[in-house]
């Protein structure tokens, strides 16, 4: 179904609207956006239209070859979104709060979504259609979850003994000529220690692989599993650091790439220095968070800050960037507050994960002209916290005071220095 058709574009031009469904292009059904790209590529076009009162019309029109139709969609896939069939140990989808609404429920193991969005996969649920079909549109890169390369321990992490197929998979995906990115959530006395030293050796044997990147589990208050995970402290993300250090200089030094990127959070729990951002090369895996504190610090420079300081200013943060943030601004009318994530739990400190009924407690009784707050913790496209607390009900809350989200460093910068 037609979401939105933008100004000027063909689809605008064939009278089409939001509400229009797509039902076949010459003779074929979309499967999702990648079909519709493909199918959309012929010079001549029979489009098999149903409108929003159920009637069908067939629109046969000449385009260019290059020429997109230039519709948006509800949803990229138009079947159903291939559901991940896994129960691993430290799903965080199992662990949000109950009566949270539906769309944070959905576990996804779509390879599409992967190669549209970046979304990681297991692999689990591919046929050999499925390889066919990635082959055939060349679906590269796809960004996988490795966890482990022991077969044994994988498939005992993701609960299913097709986890244990790992390198038949990446064998398949590789056949097809598909890069991927990677992904390892680190378990501590699970899948670290020599086990990850396994994983990194047999990961660096592949030929099509581009990054790996290692981030610690997390854990909720709502986690109910009874498979014992135990989460990263102090000394122990410091021993992750120290031993992937060995690889990332030899890397560097034999490839000149880092390759292998540890999530931002062992080095704030570790308490040490973010690695320098070459150390980063072209940040691959900034989406999966990779690397995101130092982009936040180079995008906000090293230049003097010039402060206003006419206006009382509350930056509110997850626990752990927040110590980030008071190293980059020092002055007496700027105020960093670290939130306190209650809703998930203590021991969720990200910015992102942070919800509207927490901030607005940790807030209360203050007095301020500015608050700046994570753009992360809203939901993409609509303001809106994963509590469903929208952005409004803030401003109502606090006003006079100004609310705005932030989403990276230069922004930071800019609105401190009254530029906004």
């Amino acid at each position: 179904m037609i979401s939105r058709i933008e100004a000027g574009s063909l689809a605008e031009e064939l009278e089409l609207k939001a509400g229009d469904k797509i039902l076949e292009i010459n003779g074929q059904k979309p499967l999702d956006i990648i079909d519709l790209s493909f199918f959309m590529a012929e010079e001549e076009i029979e489009l098999l239209i149903e409108h929003a009162d159920g009637e069908r019309e067939l629109i046969a029109f000449e385009k260019d070859i290059d020429e997109e139709l230039g519709a948006e969609f509800e949803s990229a896939v138009f079947d159903k979104i291939r559901p991940c069939k896994n129960h691993c140990v430290f799903c965080f989808i199992d662990m949000i709060a109950p009566h949270m609404r539906k769309t944070l429920s959905i576990k996804d193991d779509d390879y599409r979504l992967s190669f549209l969005f970046g979304n990681f996969i297991t692999l689990t649920n591919l046929t050999a259609k499925d390889f066919r079909r990635i082959k055939k549109y060349h679906l590269s890169p796809l960004f996988v979850s490795i966890h482990a390369m022991n077969p044994e321990l994988r498939a005992k992490m993701l609960r299913t003994p097709l986890g244990a197929n790992i390198n038949q998979q990446l064998d398949a995906l590789e056949a097809a000529g598909v890069e991927y990115h990677t992904q390892i959530v680190l378990c501590k006395g699970l899948n670290d220690g020599a086990e990850l030293d396994f994983t990194i050796t047999e990961l660096l044997k592949r030929k099509n692989i581009l990054s790996l990147a290692i981030v610690p589990v997390g854990v909720t208050k709502y986690r109910r599993d009874k498979f014992q995970l135990n989460q990263f402290d102090k000394e122990s993300a410091a021993q992750v650091i120290e031993q992937v250090e060995t690889y990332q200089e030899k890397l560097r030094a034999d490839f000149g790439k880092t390759f292998i990127y540890l999530g931002d959070e062992f080095y704030l729990l570790a308490e040490k220095n973010l690695p320098p951002a070459e150390y980063y090369d072209d940040f691959p895996q900034i989406e999966n968070g990779i690397g995101m504190t130092r982009n936040f610090v180079e995008e906000f420079g090293t230049a003097a800050l010039t402060i206003n300081e006419n206006i009382s200013i509350d930056v509110v943060s997850g626990t752990s960037f927040a110590k980030v943030l008071k190293n980059l601004v020092v002055a007496p009318n700027i105020k960093i507050l670290p939130v306190e994530n209650k809703f998930f739990g203590s021991k969720v400190n990200v910015s992102g994960l942070l919800t509207g009924g927490d901030i607005i407690e940790a807030l209360r009784g203050g007095v301020r002209d500015l608050i700046l707050i994570p753009a992360t913790a809203l939901k993409t496209g609509d303001d809106i916290f994963l509590d469903d607390v929208p952005l409004e009900k803030l401003r109502e809350i606090f006003y006079p005071a100004q609310i705005l989200p932030i989403h990276d460093g230069g922004e930071f910068r800019r609105v401190l220095e009254g530029k906004f």
